[in-house]
């Protein structure tokens, strides 16, 4: 079964086309611009230590050739010379260590600033993005670009780049250092390399491919993690039963990414052992070579001899490191394909440049038409105009998916009109900043969030400069005061996750009290006390009378009984407006409106078919 998992998935997968591959290298180096001034001080300090690198086998030599002359029985040494090699030696040992952790601190500090840019920037990048993205992404997804992908290529941004550079410096060096000590014994050293260079180019492509799919199955994980142990879905799962079923899915998905990580990692890994294994044969090779000049009467000296393949070890590490970063950097450019492609998510939502200082709260729905999909999709909302007087209260009813929701979207700005326009003080929302539109617009909904954190903390997210006075006056506006005062923690009692310490009702007078924190000029009610029963919703209302005093209120109800003393009621059939005004005047009319009255005294008790009539 997971063979054919894992040839569906490489069947899906294409190779990155080249163009694009080169446009994502040069974005990657353009990473690395605004730390010119310190990766120029690391490649100064690479420079010096490659140089310095290279001596100490010409050193070597001198000593093998000259301080220790064996010329002669027994051994002459020149102790003066001796000691001055060996001393200079040591001190090219000590220069290149302490360079050495010099450039390891300023390189780490470079890449981390990097991650710290690139993690920023995909975060601001989806903050822009309208609620669109959201409705059709999975959470765990986003979460685990941001956490797996990004942190996928910490390695290669941290220590890639300048260890690319200072191995690329020290083969260099190492390999006119070669010809220098001897031009035959070099061609010998270097005949293979070519080779070498082609077969990490193809493990380097596999191991890509590879690494694509397995952060998909990463997200994968991420995703059913994330949706299976939040409370809700802990919830869910128990009363269903289907913790069990829960497991065995991530016991498969996370088999499944086993797997992939031992296809990752051994993925080409005979061909680079086969590297490795010529690495450590070639020193051989160079005896043999020198045994077989000296025969032809073209000698080498030992000083030459050991000099050079003193060398050559020198030059297998890099050699080996860059084959292998090499390998790396391949499968990161995967990452990095995830990476960039939600940073080109197109913005459909651009923000406008005017502010509004004095707001009267004047909000007109001018000819609005709306959908959620494609051009050809059916609309939400046709042909929408209202007119909504500052400080008056308008409430949109209507049957499930006649577009109540979506017209609070579009005030709010969540959405984006198809046409027509939404107005505040005669100035199109499209125009606004989001800060100024924000603080113009508050909005309550069904859905009321609250983070893992305390009360007191959920409700300066409104206002963070907000007092502590300010922060309980506005719980006593919303009533609900008294029961956070109550607890044995006050405002520092933590929510729990999304506020499971809380019932309904209670948490949706937090988000009120937090509107009336923020205070802002006008108001999107949505759908706020559909879901709470009779004796919460009467304390919401309350809470909610306080709340829209000396505010434009748009009303999105449910429940009829909740919007009686609405200015105006619009009600809305399949998009359109079906009819417009008080509630005795379409009461009285025995239009759409009155049929909701009638659906409605079919539902609630007795006691409160007079609230509604």
């Amino acid at each position: 079964m997971r063979g054919r998992v894992f040839e569906g998935r490489d069947k899906v997968e294409r190779p990155a086309d080249k163009e694009v591959r080169q446009a994502n290298l040069r974005r990657i180096l353009a990473l690395f611009r605004p730390y010119r001034l310190k990766l120029s001080v690391v490649t100064v300090m690479i420079l010096i230590a490659s140089g310095l690198g290279v001596i100490s086998p010409f050193l070597l030599r001198e000593v093998l050739n000259t301080a220790i002359d064996t010329s002669v029985q027994p051994y002459r040494v020149h102790m003066g010379l001796l000691t001055a090699l060996v001393a200079g030696m040591i001190g090219i040992s000590v220069v290149t260590g302490i360079f050495g952790v010099i450039q390891s601190y300023l390189s780490t500090q470079v890449g981390q600033s990097v991650m710290h840019d690139l993690r920023t920037s995909v975060y601001r990048h989806l903050q822009r993005l309208s609620l669109a993205f959201f409705t059709k992404t999975r959470s765990g997804e986003v979460q685990s670009r941001l956490a797996n992908d990004i942190g996928g290529v910490d390695n290669v941004l941290t220590s890639t780049a300048t260890s690319v550079m200072s191995t690329i410096t020290t083969v260099i060096a190492t390999v006119v250092a070669m010809f220098i000590l001897d031009y035959r014994l070099a061609i010998v050293a270097l005949a293979l390399m070519p080779v070498f260079v082609v077969i990490t180019r193809r493990v380097g492509n596999a191991r890509r491919r590879v690494a694509k799919v397995r952060q998909e199955s990463m997200a994968d994980i991420a995703s059913l993690v994330q949706e299976s142990l939040s409370v809700s879905g802990i919830l869910l799962g128990k009363t269903m039963g289907r913790s069990s079923e829960l497991a065995q899915r991530f016991e498969f998905e996370s088999d499944r990414l086993a797997e992939l990580e031992v296809r990752s990692r051994m993925t080409g890994r005979w061909m680079m052992q086969s590297i490795q294994m010529t690495f450590a044969l070639m020193p051989a090779a160079i005896y043999w070579f020198a045994g077989y000049s000296d025969t032809r009467g073209a000698s080498i000296s030992i000083g030459t001899i050991v000099a050079f393949t003193t060398l050559q070890t020198r030059l297998f590490a890099p050699i080996g490191s860059l084959l292998s970063i090499s390998v790396d950097v391949q499968s990161s450019l995967a990452l990095f394909d995830r990476i960039f492609e939600y940073l080109d998510l197109e913005v459909d939502i651009a923000e406008g440049t005017k502010e509004l200082n004095t707001i009267r709260g004047d909000v007109r729905i001018e000819d609005v038409w709306f959908r959620y999909g494609a051009e050809g999709d059916a609309w939400a909302l046709s042909g929408v105009d209202i007119t909504i007087p500052a400080g008056t209260t308008t409430a949109i009813v209507g049957e499930t998916g006649a577009g109540k929701t979506s017209l609070g979207y579009l005030v709010s700005r969540l959405y984006d009109v198809s046409r027509g326009r939404v107005t505040i003080d005669g100035v199109d929302i499209r125009d606004l900043t989001f800060d100024s539109l924000a603080a113009s617009v508050g909005v309550v909904s069904q859905e009321t969030y609250l983070f893992h954190a305390t009360v007191r903390e959920n409700l300066r997210f409104a206002k963070p400069t907000a007092t502590d006075a300010e922060v309980e006056d506005a719980a006593r506006a919303a009533q609900i005061h008294d029961l956070i005062a109550s607890l044995p923690e006050g405002y520092e009692t933590v929510v729990g996750e999304r506020g499971y310490r809380f019932s309904g009702g209670e948490k949706q007078r937090i988000a009120i009290a937090r509107a009336i924190l923020r205070n802002p000029p006008i108001l999107v009610l949505d759908e706020a006390t559909s879901s709470l029963d009779t004796q919460t919703e009467r304390a919401v209302q309350q809470a909610l009378g306080r709340l829209v005093e000396g505010r434009t209120t748009i009303a999105i109800a449910h429940r009829l009984s909740t919007i009686r003393e609405a200015d105006q009621i619009v009600v809305l059939d399949r998009g359109r407006i079906a009819e417009t005004g008080t509630h005795d005047e379409l009461a009285a009319a025995g239009g759409r409106y009155a049929a909701l009255i009638a659906r409605d005294a079919d539902t609630i008790g007795a006691s409160e078919i007079a609230e509604v009539v």
